[in-house]
């Protein structure tokens, strides 16, 4: 590292914030990466033990371009930090042929001329019998789908970027950022820190940070349960691939085993309430939930035990349409946003944080990321 090269500073070090200072790091510039908690901690959405990665995008093929690079970028962070991170497993989504979700993800693999396969409930049953369909369901698997290790990925991330010459702050609460005539100066702990340029990656933290209180991100509480498989062989990544189901009964995001034990059930037809501060984030679920999560696996999982043994809950920044908000900060010079993931961010942290990396750096990037500007949701006179 050179004595010119530029200071970053990044607030958030969830995954989208390590990623970024992995990214910024490797080129050289002078990182310093804030954080009120631990790294990989409990209380975002950068948790969890599993999350999804997929290629067959239901929210539509112009990701897919940024999906294929994030999955090089993940093998090139599993090479840096010496952590296996993901498994491709394959995936599922699971639905009658004209629900919704199931259907843009078929429509998504025909545009893109992604490698797919539709099986009707016959051959998913023979193929898949840890999953109930009924007669008239189809799933579609995508090859190219798997499980990502959340925590070991932020602090593979973290790790590696310190290698290359960051300053990761953990456990330094950001008290004020203000921008300067130079850059911006970061106020954490009692002590300021000058900077060139101002990376926001905050998540559901967002409504509490001056410089992305008017970006319309919302916490929401997400709740994740573990049910006991009784063949957990069955049940691991080599035999049972993630999954997305649509069912009148019940949507949820099905993860195999990697404890050991349980199978990782993520209910999406109940609802994520809003927090008012993810701070107070709830660390238990509520009964009627506990119970709902039951009846769906006692219906659609058969070979699960119906009675949660774990349930642990995690805070997501969500935007009014659910894509995320990327790009440089509006009303402000020397600053990058990128946040409001909305559940699905995960999988395509290496790009985003390459992404913020380039704006950074250069102030623009080669992806397209024109459908995610922050600007999107202001009135159109502001946008001009």
């Amino acid at each position: 590292m050179t004595a010119s090269a530029p200071r970053v500073a990044i607030v958030g070090t969830g995954v989208i914030g390590a990623m970024t200072a992995w990214q910024l790091a490797m080129r050289g510039a002078d990182v310093l990466a804030f954080d009120a908690y631990g790294r990989g901690h409990d209380r975002g959405a950068s948790a969890g033990e599993s999350r999804i990665f997929r290629t067959v995008y239901k929210e539509g093929a112009s990701y897919v371009p940024l999906l294929r690079r994030s999955h090089r970028l993940w093998r090139a962070l599993e090479a840096d930090c010496g952590r296996s991170l993901l498994t491709l497993c394959g995936g599922l989504t699971i639905g009658a042929p004209d629900e919704p979700d199931v259907a843009a993800v078929r429509r998504c693999a025909e545009e893109a001329g992604l490698p797919h396969e539709v099986l009707d409930a016959a051959a998913a049953a023979e193929r898949y019998p840890q999953h109930r369909l009924d007669p008239a369901e189809i799933a579609v698997r995508d090859p190219d789908a798997g499980v990502l290790r959340p925590e070991p990925s932020v602090q593979g991330a973290l790790d590696a970027a310190e290698r290359h010459g960051a300053r990761v702050l953990s456990y330094h609460r950001v008290e004020e950022c203000a921008e300067t005539a130079a850059g911006w100066r970061v106020t954490a702990e009692g002590q300021t820190h000058e900077v060139d340029h101002l990376v926001l990656t905050p998540g559901p933290w967002s409504p509490h940070l001056a410089p992305t209180s008017g970006i319309p991100v919302r916490a929401r509480l997400i709740t994740a349960c573990w049910f006991a498989a009784r063949d957990v062989p069955a049940h691991q990544p080599e035999r049972l691939p993630i999954a997305i189901r649509r069912h009148p009964d019940a949507g949820f995001s099905c993860f195999p085993v990697l404890d050991g034990v349980a199978v990782k059930i993520v209910p999406h037809h109940l609802g994520w309430p809003e927090l008012d501060d993810p701070a107070a984030l709830p660390r238990s679920a509520a009964p009627d939930l506990a119970r709902a999560a039951s009846a769906a696996v006692r219906r659609l999982l058969p070979g699960l035990a119906p009675d949660p043994v774990r349930i642990s809950t995690y805070a997501e920044g969500f935007t009014p349409d659910e894509h995320p908000v990327v790009g440089p900060l509006p009303g402000a010079a020397n600053a990058t946003v990128a946040t409001g993931f909305s559940g699905h961010g995960f999988k395509l942290a290496p790009v985003f944080g390459q992404i913020a990396a380039d704006l950074a750096l250069n102030g623009s990037t080669e992806h397209d990321i024109t459908p995610l500007d922050p600007r999107r949701f202001a009135p159109a006179a502001a946008r001009r």
